[in-house]
């Protein structure tokens, strides 16, 4: 007997389907069309948050719903608005940028809202302006002036799978940690909100179990959502600790692996 389809695909953007050079390929875009075509749910499960998604929402032609900022946003792709979050609470806010700040006075902050963000004046990413990206300096007591959907916390010269571990040690019991790149940048939510808290939800909602959902990462921050899901992908190009959660593996990012995945779901 042929095992039915999924009736949600779930999919992390950046190093999942997301090439190296920023792009979507036309291969993946097309399978991404496939899934609504056939009558399932397209979830994109994301740490961007949704003033990032304008971009890919054009690519697929405005299919599906995004989950962003690791599980603090609901953002319909069709019409591009806010539907749902889950937001930090400023005095939460404000014990845990003195608490990290306690573990290391090298950590520099920004605070994310549904539209924009705020950061402090030490804050950068390298080569990214994030004042062009909608960013906005503002002193250190404003960091926690109002609720935020996700605190970020950038240390220049740790090694992200330390520094997250220390994080979580600290500010664990207050805060959701977790990070998604090679560099030491810590990406916190309120406290339960993940990936899979925020899937999960969406699915309960459309009576959907888990058993039904196939689910694709590449990161630490996909950890829960992969965890969740009834079945579980790798692309070749993610973190160790994911290969070794999933339940299969698939190609690469830059070679299409999802939508591997897809086309043999929904020929």
């Amino acid at each position: 007997m042929t095992k039915p389809a999924p009736r949600v695909i779930a999919t992390d953007l950046d190093g999942t389907i997301v090439r190296s050079d920023g792009t979507l390929s036309a291969r993946t875009i097309d399978a991404l069309a496939r899934v609504e075509r056939a009558g399932a749910l397209l979830v994109m499960v994301t740490g961007r948050p949704p003033r990032w998604m304008t971009e890919i929402a054009a690519a697929v032609d405005h299919h599906g719903v995004a989950i962003c900022a690791n599980g603090a946003v609901l953002y319909d792709l069709h019409t591009e608005t806010v539907l749902r979050t889950h937001e930090i609470a400023p005095d939460v806010l404000a014990e845990v940028i003195g608490l990290l700040q306690g573990v290391s006075p090298e950590l520099r902050f920004a605070v994310e809202y549904p539209t924009g963000f705020v950061f402090d004046s030490r804050y950068h990413l390298g080569s990214w302006d994030i004042e062009a990206l909608g960013g906005r300096i503002v002193e250190d007591a404003e960091l926690a002036e109002r609720p935020g959907t996700k605190l970020l916390a950038f240390h220049p010269d740790a090694d992200p799978d330390v520094l997250a571990e220390k994080a979580v040690q600290a500010v664990g019991e207050l805060v959701t940690v977790t990070y998604s790149s090679g560099r030491g940048l810590l990406e916190m939510s309120a406290h339960g909100v993940t990936k899979a808290s925020a899937l999960a939800e969406f699915c309960t909602e459309r009576g959907v179990d888990a058993a039904d959902v196939v689910a694709f990462g590449d990161m630490p921050n996909d950890l829960p959502m992969l965890g969740w899901a009834g079945t579980s992908y790798g692309v070749a190009n993610a973190h160790p600790m994911v290969l070794a959660a999933v339940t299969h593996r698939t190609s690469r990012n830059d070679d299409d692996g999802v939508a591997q995945v897809i086309e043999s779901l929904f020929p």
